[in-house]
């Protein structure tokens, strides 16, 4: 049994520390390009965006369109550099929130649905990267060297 659980368990997870600069570097490129084309495509066409906003219900849509368009592109572009990462993980996991609630709620039927929405599987690696942080490769890490924290 000894052997099975080091074959199992213990030798892909000592495989995995060599990687672990890879994981939080893969999160961060992956969602910061697509919130960072998200959010610039929305600043640029903010008069549609902000009829979506109305019909989904959302408050003060003249506020919260360049709002959230905003924090998509800025979100997305200190996810790509590792900067800021996990207030901005935070901010883009309230967006994929208000998302659910206010554009796919009425789609719910089941966990299963809730959970196959891209908005939710966003949601899990926001979650991960304000709580896990940036790794190695990143500015956050950068700038703790250089001017202390832990």
């Amino acid at each position: 049994m000894k052997q099975f659980v080091g074959a199992l368990i213990g030798w892909p997870e000592r495989t995995a520390r060599h990687l672990q600069w890879a994981a939080p570097l893969f999160a961060r490129i992956v969602t910061g390009w697509v919130f960072l084309l998200s959010g610039w495509g929305k600043l640029n066409n903010l008069g549609q965006v902000t009829e979506n906003f109305v019909g989904w219900g959302i408050p003060f849509p003249h506020f919260f369109t360049p709002f959230v368009s905003g924090v998509e592109f800025f979100g997305g572009l200190f996810l790509l550099l590792g900067l800021f990462t996990r207030i901005s993980a935070g901010a883009l996991g309230v967006t994929m929130i208000v998302a659910i609630k206010s554009a796919k709620w009425g789609d719910v039927d089941s966990l299963e649905t809730l959970l196959g929405f891209d908005e939710t599987e966003y949601l899990a690696l926001f979650f991960w990267l304000a709580v896990a942080g940036a790794g190695a490769v990143s500015l956050d890490r950068w700038l703790q060297k250089q001017f202390g924290g832990a």
